[in-house]
């Protein structure tokens, strides 16, 4: 049976609110709201106080709520306004001093919560993302799962891909096979990115012709249980690869495999990317490489930690993160490749199979 940790991680959260000094927190971004309430929905709000915690959403949801929600909060359910709801919350439960989440809340909502109440009003910055940095065991559970079902879509459909396909039609047979396999969702637009168009890190897959000799770059994920996986792999449409997509694909598989070895909890974020980025500097392809080694990996595709070349902050245990390398030459291509990996008490596990060669489409 899973675990039922949204009342701990609410307790957590007020621990994290007194240290601010502060009464309350109104969770506004839906991925905090999930996490903390497990409640799914498209439109809410969430008031975190002294007294225990209430999910305010609207008609739509009056069914699904109070199901989901179960006894991790009480449920409001206004036909009208989330916010005439909240003001009338807060009149029944007052707090002092309310922290909002600034990365979220629109400044128009910000200015309605202050003239909603007479309470201090004050901006936050990640308090619930403060805690979801650190997985579960569920949750890493259902991280791998993910991973293992992206992968078994991309072995499935790797043998349809070839010459003449455009990016479009490979990206529809990966698309649906993970949809078949059991994806709730595609945790972010799939990159299939061929010939020049690889060397784009975050190119939108497009109507163009898959060339023989080409790289290919498909960067793909799924979700379960609300979950992400991220997972990146390159290979070459319709030929053996030659010399230089050997070369290039060798030095970005080999900067991988030295973060893998040495990544663990406790480094700074800067320590982590150098892990990778030393071993391309020194082959002189320093340039090349010009994003982050990786990010953190939850209910959204990009949370925290970073593991960013610009960031001194520590990497927390049993983070989940993404380790992907890679190497960009406009007019030629690009080669990345992408792992999903638990950061625990003994260093780096991986979650997806490490599968990193180069594929041959032949």
């Amino acid at each position: 049976m899973t675990a039922d940790r949204r009342l701990e991680r609410q307790r957590q959260l007020q621990q994290l609110l007194r240290g601010e000094g502060l009464d309350g927190l109104l969770v506004s971004h839906l991925p905090n709201i999930r996490y903390l309430s497990g409640f799914t929905g498209s439109a809410a709000l969430l008031l975190i106080g002294p007294r225990g915690a209430t999910l305010i959403s609207d008609f739509r949801y009056a069914s699904q709520a109070p199901q989901e929600v179960g006894n991790a909060a009480m449920v409001e359910i206004d036909q009208r306004s989330i916010w005439e709801r909240l003001a009338r919350v807060l009149t029944t439960n007052p707090v002092e001093s309310l922290g909002i989440e600034a990365l979220s809340l629109t400044v128009r909502d910000a200015e309605r919560v202050s003239s909603l109440t007479s309470t201090r009003v004050v901006p936050t910055r990640e308090l619930v993302e403060r805690l979801r940095a650190s997985k579960s065991p569920e949750e890493v559970g259902a991280i791998r799962a993910a991973a293992e079902l992206a992968q078994d879509a991309l072995r499935e459909i790797v043998s349809q891909l070839h010459v003449g396909q455009t990016e479009l039609e490979a990206g529809s047979l990966l698309e649906a096979a993970l949809r078949r396999r059991g994806s709730e969702w595609h945790p972010f637009p799939t990159i299939v990115a061929s010939g020049p168009r690889s060397a784009l890190p975050h190119a939108r897959t497009s109507g163009r012709t898959m060339l023989k000799g080409e790289l290919l770059v498909l960067d793909f994920g799924a979700q379960v249980d609300g979950y992400c996986a991220d997972l990146t792999r390159t290979a070459v449409v319709g030929a053996r690869a030659d010399e230089r997509q050997q070369a290039m694909h060798h030095l970005v598989e080999s900067a991988q495999r030295r973060a893998l070895e040495h990544l663990r909890a406790g480094m700074t974020s800067c320590e982590a990317d150098s892990l990778a980025r030393d071993v391309i500097v020194a082959r002189g392809f320093g340039d090349a490489f010009g994003h982050s080694l990786g990010h953190g990996l939850g209910l959204e595709v990009h949370e925290a930690p970073r593991l960013a070349p610009n960031s001194d902050t520590p990497l927390p245990l049993h983070a989940v993160v993404t380790v992907e390398p890679g190497v960009y030459f406009p007019g030629w291509g690009g080669i990345r490749l992408e792992d999903d990996v638990y950061l625990g008490p003994n260093g780096a596990e991986r979650l997806s199979d490490g599968r990193t060669e180069l594929l041959e489409l032949v």
